[in-house]
C-alpha cells in the first residue's frame, strides 16, 4: 500500500543515528519527501545544510536497512502503533508547530475531541498546594470535557494523569523514552492506566532509554498537542518552563496558578504571570480564556452514571471551549441560536422556557462571548 510505504520511508529516516526534528525538517524542505530524500545521492546530501560525510552515509545506508520493518513489528506485539506526519491518524493541532515529530508511537486511542486538549505541567518536588491544585485544575478539565495532557513525570505530572483519569476523562502523556522503557520506572501501572483511557505518545523509537536533552524535546510536543499549557509550581530551574516557552512559539495559551509570594517552589509561575502568562484560579479561568475552536468538535458531556440507572453522558459539538463551562439551561438557549441572524422572539418561541429565563441567560452568553446581539433585536453565534 502507498500509505505504508510512506510510513515506512517517513521511519527509515527517522531512525537514522544523528537526525532529530530540525535535520529532518532541513531534509524534507530540501528534497520534498522522506522518499527522495532516502533516494538522494551523497552529493546531493551533502549540499543540505547540516550533513556531513557521516550523516549522509547513514542515510544512504537506511533505504537497505531492515530496521524499520523490525520496528514496526515489535510495534504491533507490544499494541502500539506508529503514524507518519501528513497522514490520517495524525494529532492535527500537532501538525501545526513548525518542528513536529516527523513520526509518531501511540500506545492507546487518539480520538478527534482531544483536539480540545490541555497541559498540565509542573514541578517534580511539589508540595502538597501544588499537587492538590493540580487534582483540582485536571480533574475539572476532564469532567467539562478538556482532554488533560502530561508527560507521566512525578509529582504535578502524575498528579494531574491521575485526576483526570479519577474523574472519568480523557488524558494523554507524552514520553522522553521509547515505549520498552516507562520512566519514571515506579509509574508503570500508571502508564497503562493512561493507555486504557487515553493514550501515551513518543516520538522515539521503541529502545530509547531515557537521556536528559531528551526531555526538553518532548517538552515541545506536549504544547504541540495542547491549546494552552498551565504551569503550577515551578521554580526558576523548572523543565516545565521549557514546556511554557514552547507554547509561546507556537501561539498557545500559557497559564499559571500563583503560589505564596515568598515560595521558591513558585517563582517560575511568579515570572511567567510578571511576564504575561494569563494566571488562573480554577478551571473556569481557563475555559472562558480559551478562544473558539478552529474547528467544531464533538465531545463527551456529562458522565457515568450510578449502577443501574441510565448513562448522562451526551455528545454535542462545540465551537469554541467557553461552551464547555455552560450549564444546561445556557447550552439548550445556545442551541436555539445558529451562525445567521436570529430575532429574538425566535430565539424564545424555540427554548420553550419562561421568557425572563431566557432573556437573562442570553445576557449570560453575551458576556461570555458566545452570542452577539445585532441591531433589530437580531442575535447570532460569535464566529
Amino acid at each position: 500500500m502507498i500509505h505504508d510505504a510512506e510510513l515506512l520511508n517517513a521511519l527509515r529516516l527517522h531512525l537514522v543515528p544523528g537526525i532529530g526534528p530540525r535535520t529532518t525538517q532541513t531534509l524534507l524542505e530540501a528534497f520534498g519527501s522522506p522518499a527522495r530524500a532516502l533516494e538522494a545521492t551523497e552529493a546531493e546530501l551533502l549540499s543540505v545544510e547540516g550533513i556531513g560525510p557521516k550523516l549522509a552515509k547513514a542515510v544512504r545506508a537506511a533505504r537497505v536497512s531492515d530496521e524499520a520493518h523490525a520496528e514496526l513489528a515489535r510495534c504491533r506485539e507490544i499494541g502500539a502503533s506508529v503514524t507518519a506526519r501528513g497522514t490520517a491518524g495524525y494529532p492535527h493541532l500537532l501538525s501545526q508547530i513548525p518542528d513536529a515529530p516527523a513520526v509518531l508511537y501511540s500506545r492507546g486511542e487518539l480520538l478527534p475531541q482531544d483536539e480540545i486538549a490541555v497541559a498540565i505541567v509542573g514541578s517534580r518536588r511539589c508540595t502538597y498546594y501544588g499537587i492538590s491544585q493540580a487534582e483540582k485544575i485536571a480533574g475539572g478539565l476532564a469532567r467539562a470535557g478538556v482532554t488533560v495532557i502530561s508527560g507521566l513525570a512525578k509529582g504535578i505530572d502524575a498528579a494531574a494523569h491521575r485526576a483526570a483519569l479519577a474523574a472519568g476523562g480523557r488524558t494523554i502523556a507524552v514520553t522522553a523514552t521509547g515505549f520498552e522503557t516507562v520512566y519514571p520506572p515506579e509509574h508503570v501501572d500508571l502508564a497503562e492506566q493512561v493507555a486504557a483511557a487515553g493514550a501515551i505518545v513518543t516520538e522515539f523509537k521503541l529502545s530509547q532509554k531515557p537521556l536528559a536533552g531528551l526531555f526538553p524535546q518532548r517538552n515541545r510536543v506536549i504544547s504541540g498537542l495542547s491549546l494552552g499549557v498551565i504551569v503550577i509550581e515551578a521554580s526558576r530551574k523548572s523543565g516545565a518552563l521549557h514546556t511554557a516557552r514552547h507554547a509561546t512559539e507556537q501561539n498557545r495559551d500559557v497559564f499559571a496558578v500563583p503560589g505564596r509570594i515568598d515560595s521558591a517552589a513558585s517563582e517560575g509561575c511568579h515570572d511567567l504571570i510578571r511576564d504575561g502568562a494569563v494566571l488562573i484560579r480554577g478551571v473556569d479561568d481557563v475555559l472562558q480564556h480559551l478562544g473558539p475552536l478552529i474547528r467544531p468538535i464533538t465531545v463527551s458531556v456529562g458522565g457515568p452514571s450510578p449502577p443501574g440507572t441510565a448513562s448522562t453522558e451526551v455528545k454535542r459539538e462545540v465551537r469554541s471551549v467557553a461552551e464547555l463551562s455552560l450549564n444546561d439551561q445556557e447550552r439548550h438557549v445556545l442551541d436555539q441560536i445558529s451562525g445567521d441572524p436570529s430575532h429574538i422572539d425566535a430565539v424564545l418561541t424555540a427554548a420553550g422556557l419562561d421568557p425572563p429565563r431566557v432573556l437573562a441567560t442570553l445576557t449570560v452568553l453575551e458576556m461570555k462571548r458566545l452570542v452577539r446581539r445585532l441591531p433589530g433585536n437580531l442575535v447570532v453565534r460569535a464566529p
